[in-house]
C-alpha cells in the first residue's frame, strides 16, 4: 500500500491565464508538502507558465492519427485516453478546471470511481452559457464529490443539491505581489493588466481617460496586455488622444515592479471570476476601481468607497467620475490604496493553500 498520495490537476493547457496560474501554485504547493503531483492537460502551448521538474506533466489531447472526423468518436475517444491516463497515474483525487474539461474529468474517472473536485473559474452563466452547457452542468456535476467555486453570486446560480456540496475557495495572491507597499510618491499613472479583449473592456478605460485628460496633463493612462482588442484601442488612441498620455504597453515579464508605484488600478471587465490582477493590485496597495460585474468577485474584494471604487457594468460616465475622484485627492488615493494593501494578509498563499489543502482532503477521506 503505497503512502504518498497522489493529486492530479486537469486543465487544457498552462498557458498564460487566471485559472492556468492558479493550478500552477496549487500544484506546487501540493508538491511542497509532499504529494505525487501531476497536472495533465489536452495540449501544450508555446508560452505557458512553468512548473518544478518534479511535478509530472501528462498530454491528453488525441494524436493526429487517433483524431476522426467523427466528433462523437473524438469526445468518446478523449474520453477513452483520461481513462487510460488515470488507470496509468491512480490518482487519489482530480482536481479539474474550467467548462467542458469538468465534464471530461468526470466522465473518465467517476466510472473507474476516482473522486473528482470540479472548479468553475468565472459567471457560471458564462462557462456554461446555452441550454445544452445549463442542462448538462446540472446532470453532471450531481456525480462531483466536491465542487470548488470563486464567490457567493456564483454559489446562487446553482440547485441546491450542487450547493450542498459547493465550496467558495478565493485565489491566493502570487507571492510575487507580497512585498511593502510603496510609501514615496507614486507616479500619476492609472494602469490595468490582462488580455486586451472584448471582455476586459479596457476600451472604456482609454475613452473615459481621454474624455478628461486634458484636465489632467500630468497624467498617463497604461494598458500591460496584449490580444485581439489591442488594434482597435490603438485606432481610437491614435484618433482622440489630442496630446494625451495612453500608453500601449504590451506584455510584460515581473508586472509587480511595473506597476510598484502607479497610483491607480482600473479593471472595467464586463464579467469575471475572482480577478487575479485585481487581487495583486490591491495588494500592492494602488487605489483600486473596478466595474461591480458578475460573477460579484470585484465586490468580494472591494469594500465601496472603503478600499476601493466600484461602479456599474459598461458605464463610462460613472467611471470618468470616478477617475476624477482619484485623480482631485492624493488623501483619497492613499487611504483607498492603505485599506487595498490589507488584501494581501487575506488572500497570503499560506491562508488560501491550506484552505484547499483542507477541502481537498476532505473529499479524498470520505472515500
Amino acid at each position: 500500500m503505497r503512502n504518498q498520495k497522489v493529486i492530479a490537476f486537469y486543465i487544457g493547457s498552462l498557458a498564460k491565464g487566471g485559472a492556468e496560474r492558479v493550478v500552477v501554485n496549487l500544484a506546487e504547493y501540493f508538491y511542497q508538502i509532499g504529494y505525487r503531483v501531476y497536472v495533465v492537460t489536452k495540449l501544450r502551448e508555446t508560452e505557458e507558465y512553468e512548473i518544478s521538474d518534479g511535478i509530472l506533466r501528462v498530454i491528453a489531447d488525441l494524436t493526429e492519427e487517433e483524431v476522426s472526423e467523427n466528433r462523437l468518436q473524438n469526445f468518446f475517444g478523449r474520453v477513452k485516453k483520461l481513462q487510460n491516463i488515470w488507470k496509468e497515474i491512480r490518482p487519489d483525487v482530480i482536481v479539474s478546471f474550467i467548462k467542458k474539461n469538468n465534464f471530461m474529468a468526470l466522465a473518465s474517472a467517476k466510472p473507474l470511481k476516482i473522486p473528482v473536485i470540479v472548479s468553475v473559474r468565472s459567471a457560471p452563466e458564462r462557462e456554461y452559457a446555452g441550454k445544452v452547457y445549463a442542462a448538462l452542468v446540472r446532470i453532471m456535476f450531481a456525480f462531483a464529490d466536491g465542487i470548488v467555486l470563486q464567490t457567493k453570486d456564483a454559489m446562487k446560480y446553482f440547485p441546491r443539491y450542487i450547493r450542498k456540496k459547493s465550496v467558495i475557495l478565493p485565489n491566493s495572491l502570487n507571492p510575487a505581489f507580497i512585498r511593502p507597499r510603496f510609501t514615496g510618491e507614486r507616479r500619476k499613472e492609472i494602469v490595468t493588466v490582462g488580455r486586451i479583449d472584448t471582455n476586459k473592456n479596457q476600451k472604456m478605460l482609454v475613452e473615459a481617460f481621454l474624455d478628461i485628460a486634458k484636465d489632467y496633463p500630468e497624467w498617463t493612462c497604461i494598458l500591460y496586455g496584449d490580444g485581439e482588442g489591442k488594434d482597435a484601442i490603438a485606432h481610437c488612441i491614435k484618433e482622440h488622444s489630442e496630446g494625451a498620455s495612453v500608453i500601449l504597453a504590451g506584455r510584460q515579464d515581473r508586472i509587480q515592479d511595473k506597476i510598484y508605484e502607479s497610483s491607480v488600478f482600473v479593471l472595467p471587465s464586463y464579467c469575471e471570476g475572482m480577478p487575479n490582477a485585481l487581487i495583486e493590485a490591491m495588494a500592492l496597495g494602488l487605489a483600486a476601481i473596478s466595474t461591480d460585474c458578475p460573477c460579484g468577485g470585484p465586490k468580494d474584494l472591494i469594500v465601496d468607497g472603503v478600499n476601493g471604487i466600484l461602479i456599474p457594468v459598461g458605464d463610462k460616465e460613472a467611471l470618468k467620475t470616478a477617475l476624477r475622484k482619484v485623480m482631485d485627492s492624493a488623501k483619497l488615493r492613499e487611504q483607498l490604496g492603505v485599506n487595498a494593501a490589507q488584501l494581501a494578509d487575506r488572500l497570503h498563499p499560506d491562508k488560501v493553500n491550506e484552505m484547499w489543502k483542507t477541502y481537498v482532503e476532505s473529499v479524498y477521506c470520505r472515500e
